[in-house]
């Protein structure tokens, strides 16, 4: 069975379609990427004069899960235990994390927030609360709420393809 010259078009039409809102979502997703990374950048400097994204990011990550051993937090972020090592290293010499032995295995050792890093953490979490309200605080609650919910889900789509190459 062929094509007639009226199915073409259509079928065409739907794959630039496709293509053409790809297209957009990989634009809008590449702003919005280096506009974090500047946002993250900012913050990071909040948190410590020399501090670098990277750092601020494990900051979150400690802050968020609470005690975790150094292999854990290189497999959240997918690095290697070296380059987080030496962050961790950073972040302990300007007292905003320590490490402990892990109660579970006294030979492996967990990272946690000092004090120092908790509050710090906490302010510099609230100005970029404040920074969302700025840009969405306008937006009805069902907005931010279905924008919430379509981020988890390319998140969780983009999670899948991890470590299958």
């Amino acid at each position: 069975m062929s094509n007639t010259p009226d199915d073409a078009p259509e079928m065409v039409e739907v794959g630039d379609n496709v293509d053409a809102a790809l297209q957009q979502v990989e634009h809008q997703l590449s702003m919005f990427w280096r506009r974090a990374r500047s946002l993250s950048h900012q913050l990071s400097r909040q948190v410590h004069p020399d501090m670098e994204p990277a750092a601020y990011g494990l900051l979150t990550i400690i802050r968020k899960e609470g005690p975790i051993r150094l292999t854990e937090l290189a497999s959240c972020i997918g690095v290697g235990k070296p380059s987080v090592s030496r962050q961790i290293a950073f972040l302990e010499s300007i007292g905003m994390v320590y490490k402990e032995a892990d109660p579970q295995d006294g030979r492996a050792q967990s990272i946690r927030l000092t004090p120092k890093g908790e509050e710090k953490m906490h302010q510099v979490q609230d100005a970029r609360r404040q920074v969302f309200r700025e840009r969405l605080g306008e937006w009805p609650l069902e907005e931010i709420q279905t924008l919430a919910d379509y981020i988890e889900r390319l998140n969780a789509a983009y999670g899948e393809g991890i470590g299958k190459d």
